[in-house]
């Protein structure tokens, strides 16, 4: 089949005549002041030096959360990063895309290769109901309540899903895609995935590893020991899903319907409508959950959550590791987020917290932050970045789960982390809130 009929063939395979066509997806309920922990020298974050060409003017490490200068009474709905990204975007109650942070490849979307010290509204975007958002290392992706998902910045591993490769795409472009509308989004370093309302997942960029989850890794040889990758240029529907046999039979599934989906730098999770977890991609340190570190090209199941009340409901990663709350309640977590000592090579038990309510998970590189009950807990390892939230004189990191002090009173909602910051969402709604609120310092950027 040549490529035309291929392409025609594939984009047929899309079509769906049952969709709505006033379809619209709800956007998040909860909002709040959104605050600010970490690293803010975004050009520098993860780096030994300042790549040339960029013109570095510093910032601070915020030990501590804070308040974002000009956006004390704005009402956020949503705060997205990811554990390899230096940037962030915030959605606003009206649907309105902010981005700030590194922008080498113009993964801001502001048309340009300027760092924004202060979260900007993204204007290429403006007339659209922006619900989420997904940052990679160096590109993000933007999904609108018609369930349409637009891509900007790196585009050299075709990260962008456009149909092509490039250095980098400005302005936010719509992904080539043709199908039902759209629901959820999620970023690997140089990868994306994206989820259709049916529950079929897709995936395009780089394969290395597998993670794209198509049962290659995309290498082939240019010239003698030259390898390059074949990549994914745009959204391609993943088929196959199996479960390995304790004698290694691999048995697939026919009925998964996909929920929601999370990346670290090389792999990815997967979550279906029956809480069966689903990992694929780098399988280094044990981050895939299966007690070996081979890779997987095809989602694979991860044995430990299978059976009667032992499904998985929310599912998060960071760099090198993997974290999951089960149905009944309990964070788990395998791979690797420390540089010294043993991986856990399957999902184990975050024992300190265990009978907590855990409402949601913030994967940073390495730290971790989860907001449970009406507590704020962290923990990660050295360097940090202030992304812990520990405060200016206290231990700046932690080997295990300790409660973030510097906050007292203030109600987290949700929590978002970045390479190294992290984003919280404080509820704004009481006087009491607001109170509290004005106990915290202000964090007032530095306009370029």
């Amino acid at each position: 089949m040549d490529a035309k009929h291929a392409k025609a063939d594939e984009e047929a395979n899309y079509a769906d005549e049952d969709v709505d066509p006033n379809f619209k997806l709800e956007a998040p309920m909860l909002s709040g002041e959104v605050l600010l922990s970490g690293g803010t020298n975004w050009d520098l974050t993860g780096r030994n030096k300042v790549p040339t060409g960029v013109k570095n003017s510093g910032g601070i490490n915020l030990w501590r959360p804070h308040r974002i200068k000009g956006l004390e009474d704005k009402k956020i709905r949503s705060m997205v990063s990811g554990p390899c990204a230096c940037h962030s975007v915030l959605i606003d109650t009206a649907g309105v895309a902010y981005t700030f942070g590194r922008n080498d490849k113009a993964q801001l979307g502001h048309g340009d290769t300027k760092r924004r010290d202060i979260p900007t509204v993204v204007s290429t975007l403006e007339g659209m109901n922006i619900v989420d958002a997904a940052c990679g290392r160096n590109h993000t992706l933007f999904l609108n309540d018609k369930g349409e998902v637009y891509a900007v910045g790196d585009n050299r591993m075709a990260q962008l899903g456009l149909g092509h490769q490039s250095p980098s795409v400005p302005s936010p472009t719509k992904i080539q895609y043709k199908g039902p509308p759209i629901r959820k989004i999620a970023c690997g370093a140089d990868f994306s995935y994206i989820v259709d309302i049916k529950g079929n997942a897709y995936s395009f960029g780089c394969p290395e590893y597998g993670q794209l989850g198509h049962n290659t890794d995309g290498q082939y040889f240019v010239s003698g020991n030259k390898l390059q990758f074949s990549c994914e240029v745009r959204p391609k529907r993943i088929t196959l899903y199996i479960e390995k046999t304790r004698d290694g039979q691999i048995v697939p599934f026919h009925d998964v319907e996909i929920t929601d989906v999370a990346c670290g730098v090389n792999h990815a999770i997967l979550l279906d409508r029956k809480k069966r977890p689903f990992t694929v991609g780098f399988g280094g340190y044990g981050r895939l959950g299966h007690a070996e570190q081979k890779d997987d090209m095809i989602p694979r199941l991860v044995k430990f959550f299978d059976g009667n009340n032992r499904g998985v409901t929310q599912v998060y990663c960071g760099s090198a590791y993997t974290m999951a709350v089960s149905e009944i309640g309990a964070l788990f977590l395998w791979g690797q987020n420390k540089p010294t000592g043993e991986a856990a090579m399957y999902p184990k038990p975050v024992q300190d917290l265990s009978g907590w309510n855990i409402k949601t998970v913030g994967c940073a590189n390495r730290s971790i932050i989860v907001a449970a009950d009406d507590t704020l807990i962290s923990w990660g390892p050295s360097p940090t970045y202030g992304e812990l939230g520990y405060g200016e004189h206290q231990g700046k990191s932690s080997t295990t789960p300790k409660e973030v002090k510097t906050i007292t009173g203030v109600t987290i909602q949700r929590v978002a982390c970045g390479f190294g910051h992290a984003l919280l969402l404080a509820r704004a709604d009481t006087p009491e809130d607001k109170a509290a609120l004005d106990k915290l310092p202000v964090y007032t950027p530095e306009v370029l």
